[in-house]
């Protein structure tokens, strides 16, 4: 167990983001909670990205920024931000977002008064009002029949280092949709601790992944697929294949929405095509 102020590794992948990265770094300047290293990977800019994380770092040596030679894409951006981190936990927060200014502090008190627990999340459904702990059996059975909780971003979640490691850390080859793999990996393998705070500014805007609306037709079902080939997952033969078969129904309506919507009709059936999904996950 780590001392009374573990050093936390607060990332920040960062790709064209001029815009939002000053508020972003500032947010996290301005934590009540000091023992912080801030790691900002660039993920080879052609804004003003790098030039305006770096006059950041030139005033406070916890700023670290790193920039890419080439674009890695989002997943493999965030495990380098990760394999650069030295503090106990890794607390992400991307660079058009902000926190609030007790979040860290909020994080690490959490973690420290339970010490049976490897990764947190934020819980925005409001049937909890004080952290709870969920063994895996119990939290992802309640992800995938009951709350869905553990469809968040990296923003929300935050994870002790040395298990982020030990579980080989994002998948990178499922496009924006690899936290919801990444976040239900995780929660098989420990204690997972729901925070009824939510300590995170959450931005939408026009050039975020989650719109980027093909990669999401071809790999929602695909990396579901994967996810439930694994042997660490707490659910039966039948539970797996009732989920498969609920999210090849669901994944179907997408795409008969995007023709509809786009008219798109080539593109759309490419995705199909893409997301293994086969009539029998549909009968």
């Amino acid at each position: 167990m780590p001392g009374d102020q573990p050093l936390v590794s607060v990332l920040m992948t960062a790709y064209n983001r001029k815009k939002y990265i000053a508020e972003a770094i500032e947010s996290v300047l301005n934590s009540t909670y000091k023992n912080f290293e801030l790691i900002v990977v660039d993920d080879a800019s052609v804004d003003d990205t790098v030039t305006i994380a770096k006059s950041y770092g030139k005033k406070d040596d916890r700023i670290k920024v790193y920039v890419n030679e080439n674009n890695l894409g989002q997943f493999p951006n965030r495990n380098k931000a990760a394999s650069l981190a030295n503090g106990w936990l890794i607390f992400w927060v991307d660079s058009d977002d902000t926190i609030k200014p007790d979040a860290i502090e909020y994080v690490v008190t959490q973690f420290m008064a339970h010490p049976e627990v490897k990764f947190s999340t934020i819980y925005q459904k409001g049937d909890l009002h004080t952290p709870t702990v969920m063994k895996p059996e119990d939290s992802i059975r309640n992800n995938y029949f009951k709350e869905g909780f553990l469809n968040i971003g990296p923003g929300g979640t935050v994870i002790e280092s040395s298990y982020f490691k030990s579980i080989g850390g994002f998948p990178e080859k499922y496009g924006p949709i690899g936290d919801k793999y990444y976040n239900v990996k995780a929660a098989a393998n420990t204690n997972i601790l729901l925070l009824p705070y939510d300590y995170l500014n959450y931005r939408r805007h026009e050039q975020q992944e989650i719109n980027n609306t093909f990669s999401y037709l071809c790999d929602g079902h695909r990396y579901l697929a994967d996810l439930m080939q694994r042997t660490d997952l707490p659910l039966t033969k039948e539970e797996k294949n009732n989920i498969l078969k609920k999210s090849a129904r669901a994944n179907m309506l997408s795409f008969l929405r995007n023709i509809k919507n786009t008219g798109e009709i080539k593109k759309t059936f490419r995705a199909f095509r893409i997301s293994g999904i086969k009539l029998k996950d549909l009968l």
